[in-house]
C-alpha cells in the first residue's frame, strides 16, 4: 500500500522492487488492522466493535449470570472484551467521535453486566443510565 498525502497519483500506479512490481491498493489487513490509503482508522474502529460485540455475545450468558460478582464479571470483560476492540489501539490517534464510540460500547456491555436497578423510592425497575 502506498500512503501518501497525494491522492492523484492515479490508480493504476505501480511500485517495482528489484523484478517483483506491486499494485496499488486501497484498503489491506495487515496483522488484524485495517489500513486504508487515507491512514483513517474509523473502518478500524468499526470492525473492531463488531469483533466486540460478536465476543460479548460469546460470554454473555457467563455475564449475565447470578452467580457471578459485579467485580468478577467485569474483570471477566475486561480481560476478554476490551483486549479484543483496544487491540493496536496505540496506533490509533482518535478523534473526538471515535472516543465517543469506544465509550458508547463499554458502558453498554457496563449497563449490560449490571442489569436492572430498583428504584429505592417507587420501587420499580428501571434501566440504568451514565
Amino acid at each position: 500500500m502506498i500512503m501518501s498525502r497525494n491522492q492523484h497519483s492515479g490508480p493504476n500506479y505501480i511500485l517495482k522492487i528489484g523484478s517483483k512490481s506491486f499494485d496499488r491498493l486501497e484498503h489491506f489487513r495487515y496483522l488484524g488492522t485495517s489500513l486504508t490509503i487515507q491512514n483513517s482508522i474509523h473502518e478500524e474502529i468499526k470492525s473492531r466493535l463488531n469483533s466486540g460485540n460478536a465476543c460479548y455475545h460469546s460470554v454473555q450468558n457467563i455475564l449475565s449470570s447470578s452467580l457471578l460478582s459485579k467485580n468478577l464479571k467485569i474483570k471477566i470483560n475486561r480481560t476478554i472484551n476490551l483486549l479484543v476492540v483496544l487491540y493496536g489501539c496505540e496506533t490509533w490517534s482518535l478523534t473526538l467521535r471515535e472516543e465517543l464510540r469506544l465509550r458508547m460500547f463499554e458502558n453498554k456491555v457496563l449497563r449490560r453486566i449490571f442489569g436492572h436497578k430498583r428504584d429505592e423510592v417507587t420501587g420499580e425497575w428501571r434501566k440504568l443510565h451514565n
